[in-house]
C-alpha cells in the first residue's frame, strides 16, 4: 500500500485514485500543528452482521457504499474507480487488530486491512484476488516509499472462499502479523532502518478494497497486484465478519508533543474519550422495557389512568353507535312510508287502467293501433 498527503476534505476522496481512499492524512503532525486525535481507550468488537458499523460517529465511510447482511459487510467493485471503504473515527496507540475477512477475487482486485497514521505510519494486510494461495504483510514509517522491498507473503488456504482471522498485534518494540492465531512475521523496532521506519504513533484502523489492476494504475502497481482487473466480470466483493479493536494505551485524546514523529513524543490526555463515551452509553429501551423500569405505584397510576381513558373511549364509541342506530331507524321509518305511499298510487293506477280497457277506450290496453292502419304503419315510407 502506498502512503500519501492529502490536505482536502472527504468529499474530494471520490475523486482521487482508489488506492489513495486508503492511505492519505489530512493533517501531518510532523509538518505542522493538527487536532488532537480522538482515542479508543478500551478494547470493542465491531459485529458487522448487526451493522454496527453504521453508527457513523464511530466509523466513517470515505468512499463508497458498504452493504450489510447476515454474513457480514459487503465491500463490492461494481465498476472502475469503486473502492468502498471505511475508516475508524478513533485511534489507537499501540494494541491488537483483529479482522475476519474473506478476500475478494478477481484479477487485480487488492482486499485490504490497513492501520494509518496522520503522519503516515502504516502497516498492512493485503490480498490480491488473483492470488488463492497467499497473504501479503507490509508496512511503511513516515510515509517513506523509496523502497518497496518489506512486503513478504505467507501462505494461507483459498482466502477469497474462507473466512480468515487477520491479525496485528503492536507495541512499541515490535509488531507481530498472525493468520489464524498462527504467527507468521514479527518485525522488531530496530529492523525498521534503526526504528525510523518503525510505525509507532497513533493509527486509524481503515479497511477497503481497490482494483490495483486498473488501466490508470502505474505498471508497476497492475504488476504487483496480479495484472489488469477485468471489471465486465465482477462484481468483486470483500467481506468483513466482524473486528476487534484493543487499544492498549488509556485516554480521551493523543497529541503530538513535537515534529519528530516518536512514540515519546505522543501526550495521551486522561478521561474517556467521546468515542468510549458513544460505545459504553446503555443502548435505548424499548417501551417495555421503561415501563418495567417504573415503580410499581407509578406502573398502577398509569394502568388505572389508561383503563379510565380506555372506558371514556369505550363509552364515546356506544353513545356513537346508538346515535347511529336512531338514525337509521328514523331513515327507515321514513322510507318504508315512501314505499307504502308508492304502493297505494301504484294500485289506484292499475285500478283505474282495469276500468278504462273494461269500457273500451281507444289506445288503452286493446291491442288496436290508434292509428286505424295495423301493423302495416312501418312501411308506408
Amino acid at each position: 500500500m502506498f502512503s500519501t498527503i492529502i490536505p482536502v476534505s472527504l468529499g474530494l476522496l471520490t475523486l482521487l485514485p482508489s488506492v489513495i481512499a486508503q492511505t492519505w492524512t489530512a493533517c501531518d503532525p510532523t509538518k505542522t500543528t493538527c487536532p488532537p486525535d480522538i482515542a479508543l481507550g478500551m478494547t470493542q468488537t465491531f459485529n458487522f452482521t448487526q451493522q454496527t458499523v453504521t453508527d457513523a460517529t464511530i466509523w466513517n465511510a470515505t468512499s463508497g457504499v458498504v452493504e450489510y447482511n447476515g454474513e457480514g459487510g459487503a465491500f463490492s467493485i461494481r465498476r472502475r474507480f469503486d473502492s468502498p471503504t471505511i475508516q475508524s473515527n478513533f485511534y489507537i496507540f499501540f494494541g491488537t487488530v483483529e479482522v475476519m475477512m474473506k478476500a475478494a477475487s478477481g484479477q487485480g482486485i487488492i482486499s485490504s486491512i490497513v492501520l494509518e497514521s496522520d503522519d503516515l505510519d502504516e502497516v498492512d494486510w493485503e490480498l490480491m484476488g488473483g492470488n488463492t494461495t497467499h497473504a501479503e504483510t507490509n508496512y511503511f514509517g513516515k510515509g517513506n516509499t523509496t523502497s518497496f522491498d518489506r512486503a513478504i507473503y505467507y501462505p494461507i488456504n483459498e482466502p477469497q472462499k474462507n473466512f480468515h482471522n487477520y491479525t496485528i498485534d503492536w507495541t512499541a518494540e515490535k509488531i507481530d502479523w498472525l493468520i489464524d492465531g498462527a504467527l507468521v512475521r514479527t518485525l522488531k523496532y530496530e529492523e525498521a532502518n534503526g526504528g525510523h521506519n518503525f510505525p509507532q504513533t497513533p493509527m486509524t484502523v481503515r479497511l477497503g478494497i481497490w482494483a490495483g489492476g486498473d488501466p490508470s494504475m502505474p505498471n508497476g502497481t497492475v504488476e504487483w497486484a496480479g495484472g489488469p482487473t477485468d471489471f465486465t466480470a465482477g462484481p468483486y466483493t470483500m467481506w468483513v465478519n466482524s473486528i476487534k479493536v484493543k487499544d492498549a494505551s488509556k485516554g480521551s485524546t493523543y497529541t503530538y508533543g513535537d515534529k519528530s514523529g516518536s512514540w515519546q513524543s505522543i501526550k495521551i490526555a486522561s478521561g474517556n474519550s467521546t468515542i468510549a463515551n458513544a460505545l459504553n452509553a446503555p443502548p435505548a429501551l424499548s417501551p417495555a422495557q421503561k415501563f418495567n423500569s417504573l415503580s410499581k405505584p407509578v406502573q398502577i397510576a398509569i394502568i388505572a389512568s389508561s383503563a379510565g381513558v380506555g372506558a371514556a373511549l369505550l363509552g364515546l364509541f356506544l353513545c356513537c353507535c346508538l346515535k347511529q342506530r336512531r338514525a337509521g331507524r328514523k331513515e327507515r321509518e321514513i322510507a318504508d312510508a315512501e314505499f307504502q305511499k308508492e304502493r297505494a298510487q301504484m294500485m289506484a293506477y292499475r285500478t283505474q287502467n282495469q276500468m278504462n280497457v273494461g269500457h273500451g277506450m281507444p289506445g288503452m290496453g286493446n291491442g288496436i293501433p290508434m292509428n286505424g292502419y295495423g301493423g302495416s304503419q312501418r312501411n308506408r315510407f
